[in-house]
């Protein structure tokens, strides 16, 4: 008895894929149709998906009219989705770099009517944006806004210890123990901190680039303090491997796809 013959696959029996470019938004449309409730909310902008979880059990979401307080709740593209009375709906993600300059804090709005970074990026997208992590009112340089909540409590949770690199204009020469003292740890009023490196940059001495992945409140200025120096400039030139290169002050431009791809995937 002859076994039934078996058809060799073929290029011309497989039809080949093109190669296509998947954005986070079409991404989302391929995926299942029901996605669970917590991701909904954190597509939308308004929070990580465990800060989501939180508003859900407290009784903050309704679906479809009705309190949801389980977790793992699952919601369609047809379920209608409320917190604080309003309809949300997921967004489209968007990320983008600012190389801020300085006078500027960084923050969403200012009681005291300052200037602040959100008008710098005003017109780069309809979506909310924030800023991911903060910059003081006089620090220049790098720094990152999405819609993306998952991304951006990522980035700044002390685990992920995500890499800055720092150019310091210091009031007077560095001197070398005082370098030493800087690259062996300094004990601040918050805990311990430890540069990655730490290098003179200038013939006067005066001029310092600093790696660190610490996410302590102004702990640069701190940490130059605590030897006496002043800290006169201080600017931002690398986060999490991207640059401002190219980028005049003030000025922002969008992340590439490999780059969103890169961060997302940092560890």
């Amino acid at each position: 008895m002859k076994k039934p013959s078996r058809k060799k696959a073929t290029s011309r029996s497989i039809p080949k894929k093109k190669n296509q470019t998947i954005t986070p938004k079409e991404n989302l449309k391929q995926e299942t149709s029901e996605i669970r409730l917590n991701r909904y909310i954190s597509n939308s902008g308004i929070c990580s998906r465990r800060e989501a979880d939180k508003l859900i059990a407290d009784g903050e979401v309704k679906v479809n009219g009705k309190v949801v307080r389980e977790l793992g709740t699952k919601v369609g593209k047809d379920d209608k989705v409320e917190f604080k009375g309003k309809v949300i709906q997921p967004e489209k993600y968007v990320y983008l770099l600012l190389n801020k300059p300085k006078g500027f804090i960084t923050t969403l709005s200012d009681p005291k009517d300052r200037k602040t970074v959100m008008e710098l990026v005003s017109k780069a997208a309809e979506q909310r944006i924030y800023p991911v992590g903060r910059l003081d009112r006089m620090t220049t340089g790098v720094l990152l806004f999405t819609n993306d909540g998952d991304f951006a409590q990522k980035l700044i949770h002390p685990s992920m210890a995500v890499p800055k690199i720092y150019e310091v204009v210091l009031n007077r020469a560095l001197k070398d123990e005082d370098l030493l003292k800087i690259k062996e740890g300094t004990e601040l009023e918050d805990g311990m901190v430890k540069v990655d490196d730490i290098a003179i940059v200038s013939n006067d001495a005066k001029s310092v680039g600093v790696k660190i992945h610490s996410g302590k409140n102004r702990v640069i200025r701190r940490l130059f303090e605590h030897y006496h120096y002043q800290v006169e400039k201080l600017d931002r030139v690398m986060f999490a491997g991207l640059d401002k290169k190219g980028i005049s002050r003030g000025q922002w431009r969008y992340l590439s796809e490999k780059e969103i791809i890169r961060l997302k995937y940092f560890q």
